[in-house]
């Protein structure tokens, strides 16, 4: 506790702690990356109430005490909230819970007082508005008073109801115009899932899953919320801006029979009741599959809750019992890095052992190289570190920086394998390519013998586990020199199951190019592109020789996917394994495939947008076996583009170059040979008025569409 001797002192502590809080509450609420944790948070919030408290006088309409919540976020409308919403006082300890029940008690007359207990969870509050029964508007709490309209993201949630039965509202006497408040929130699982997508795409990691929850809603492309995993608990009914019911424990079930996710809920007869209800959830809270930080208290009757009143930031009715923070401070004693099974370093953090939660931590992942840059960390620093729910714990801050630190810096060679490391300049990822590299060995193998790729039936994750472990196979050529007796000496493989493995394995050695290419591994490329690259090339040899430049002409093919392809043969030991594969008689070639004439000879095709009478891939097919080719990007070479309905900046970009652009009728016209070929250099190449009308109507069109479905 801070003491002040002086009012001069008094107005300069006050003005501080009101600019740090809001400078904490726009990271938390606002850009939802905090740099404090919650505990410190309400510690500075609890130093400026009671120096507000104890002189009156130094209180200003602008403190954060005074309102709650951050400003809404740029790049949304806001809405008004009709009555606001508040936010609510807590507690740290039963001393100040029996307070709060002493109050209602005096006020009520009552010996005791009935409560409902809810979960607190960690997320982000929302306001969802129906009308005759349809979702109509998504506001987040914003400053309490106004928030952010994000009605297509949240629409985007399957946990959010877009419309509530009107025969369900009309039992419960409403009548489809109502408001249910509640708390987006993204479980633990699905948390953690992200977070590992994200980093194996060098993405933005975050923090805990509050931050998660909210970057997922508040973002501007409404596909992105959809993509996540978020639930969504009402603990609110509101009809004409208040509740239509005589206790707050008839709106929850009010909320859970009008099909909205039910808040894990309790009445309580007393506060003791609360205490033990408090001590429960604590104790338990490790196994539940969302992260709570506390237990919200409610005053169950509302003509009780109207005698209490509000204050100017929240209801005197309600109060949230914290759970101590789950955060302790330990050395960073050395980072190292760790690869994972797509070739990714991850650096992580080797710690002074120390007990967080009950458990003790010696290690914390940091993610990717942009993290530490951003805490600005470095071996022998210290550290704050928090655990939240059963997730991997994490480095919050710095809190001191350590007299002999050491920097951070990425190996130059794989950890696992000494392969160089590659890293893109689009990423934040540093990478192994090495498809044999010992981390990634088990899973590379796996997705070797897949169905779609070399198709080796038996060759299950558990026989893969063995050879790797064994060291039997190191890489994909070592399959194929496998003999019956080391195979049959594994656990659960008899002789015959050994022999019927290798005759598996016999038979991939006849599986066509495509399935080769896919089942290297290389990223980016699937068994679509897989199938493109083997048309064009012809030969695993030919493949590995392409340069960028040749890569780009394979339709479909981008710079993205041409650079992985380039990076993945550039490594030595890929290169050493496609040699032994080609020693253990596996090096397919493709047959060009039958023309029917030469039509379309030295005449090139671009595809963009969705063609109705047929697949773009037939359509190219089609091209090929006429003479001509199809490229996947658009040049001042390019002969025609063809448009089927939303068509892409490939379309944009054959206006500007003046390419000769058809419709899907003019290519079937050109294929019937109804239509004059394009000669070079002259106008014929140029958009036509009719295909430029007709490609301009049909992007018009599904642009109202796509606007229509989205709001």
């Amino acid at each position: 506790m801070v003491k002040i001797k002086n009012d001069s002192k008094l107005f300069e502590r006050a003005a501080k702690l009101r600019e740090e809080i809001r400078l904490h509450e726009h990271r938390y609420y606002v850009l939802d990356r905090p740099s404090i944790s919650d505990a410190k948070f309400d510690r500075l919030m609890n130093e400026l109430k009671r120096l507000e408290a104890e002189h009156p006088e130094i209180v200003t309409p602008d403190s954060p005490t005074q309102r709650v919540g951050g400003a809404p976020r740029k790049g949304f409308e806001t809405r008004r909230h009709h009555p606001p919403m508040l936010s609510l006082d807590n507690a740290f300890s039963f001393e100040e819970l029996e307070r709060f029940d002493r109050r209602a008690r005096e006020v009520s007359g009552r010996q005791d007082v009935e409560y409902v207990a809810e979960h607190k969870y960690d997320g982000l509050s929302m306001s969802l508005h129906y009308e005759k029964g349809r979702l109509a508007l998504a506001v987040t709490r914003g400053d309490g008073v106004n928030g952010e309209d994000v009605t297509p993201n949240v629409a985007r949630i399957e946990a959010v109801p877009n419309r509530v039965d009107p025969a369900k509202c009309k039992r419960l006497g409403l009548d489809g115009d109502l408001e249910v408040r509640g708390e987006i929130i993204m479980p633990l699982k699905a948390f953690a899932k992200l977070n590992e997508q994200q980093e194996e795409l060098g993405g933005k990691h975050f923090a805990n899953p509050r931050n998660a929850a909210a970057g997922s809603v508040r973002v501007l492309d409404s596909r992105i919320t959809a993509s996540r995993q978020l639930d969504f608990f009402g603990y609110y009914l509101l009809a004409g801006g208040r509740t239509p019911f005589a206790r707050h424990s008839e709106e929850l079930e009010a909320i859970s029979a009008l099909n909205f996710k039910a808040l894990e809920w309790k009445r309580c007869a007393s506060i003791e009741d609360v205490k033990e209800y408090c001590r429960k959830w604590e104790e338990k809270r490790e196994k539940l599959p969302y992260e709570i930080d506390g237990i919200v208290i409610k005053v169950n009757e509302l003509w009780l809750q109207q005698e209490l009143g509000f204050t100017s930031k929240a209801p005197r009715w309600a109060i949230a019992y914290k759970y101590p923070a789950r955060q302790e401070t330990t050395t960073v004693r050395e980072v190292v890095f760790q690869v994972g099974r797509t070739g990714a370093l991850t650096p992580v953090a080797l710690l002074d052992p120390v007990a967080v939660g009950g458990v003790t931590v010696s290690r914390s992942t940091l993610h990717n190289m942009d993290e530490i840059e951003r805490l600005g960390l470095a071996a022998g620093d210290s550290v704050l570190i928090e655990r939240a729910g059963e997730v991997i714990p994490h480095v919050v801050k710095v809190v001191l920086r350590g007299k002999d630190r050491r920097e951070v810096k990425v190996p130059e060679l794989c950890p696992e394998c000494g392969s160089h490391i590659h890293k893109s300049p689009d990423e934040v990822a540093y990478r192994c390519v090495n498809a044999a590299c010992p981390a990634k060995r088990r899973e590379s193998l796996i997705h070797f013998a897949s169905r779609h790729a070399m198709n080796i039936d038996g060759l299950g994750n558990k026989i893969v586990d063995q050879l790797v472990s064994t060291e039997l196979v190191k890489d994909f050529a070592d399959l194929y020199e496998l003999g019956v007796e080391k195979l049959a000496a594994l656990e659960r493989m008899a002789k015959k199951s050994a022999d019927n493995l290798l005759r598996e394995i016999a038979g991939s050695k006849s599986n066509d190019l495509s399935r080769l290419i896919y089942a290297l591994g290389i990223r980016f490329v699937g068994e679509r592109t897989a199938q493109l690259l083997a048309e064009h090339f012809g030969s695993i040899g030919a493949l590995e020789k392409a340069d960028e430049q040749a890569l780009s002409e394979v339709v479909e093919v981008g710079p993205k996917v041409a650079a992985s392809i380039v990076e993945f043969f550039s490594e030595r030991a890929n290169r050493n394994t496609i040699k032994r594969l080609r020693e253990v008689g596996i090096d397919p070639k493709n047959a060009p495939k039958e023309t029917v004439s030469n039509r379309f000879a030295g005449q090139s095709f671009v595809f963009t947008g969705t063609l109705a009478r047929r697949s773009r891939e037939d359509a190219g097919e089609l091209v090929g076996r006429h003479g001509g080719k199809v490229v996947g990007s658009v040049s001042k070479n390019t002969d025609y583009v063809v448009v089927g309905a939303d068509p892409g900046s490939k379309y944009d970009k054959a206006k500007s170059l003046g390419v000769r652009i058809l419709t899907e009728d003019e290519f079937e016209a050109l294929l019937e040979g109804k239509l004059a070929l394009a000669q070079s250099g002259t106008d014929e190449k140029k958009p036509r008025g009719r295909a430029a009308k007709a490609v301009s109507g049909s992007t018009s069109r599904s642009a109202k569409k796509s606007t229509q479905t989205l709001f």
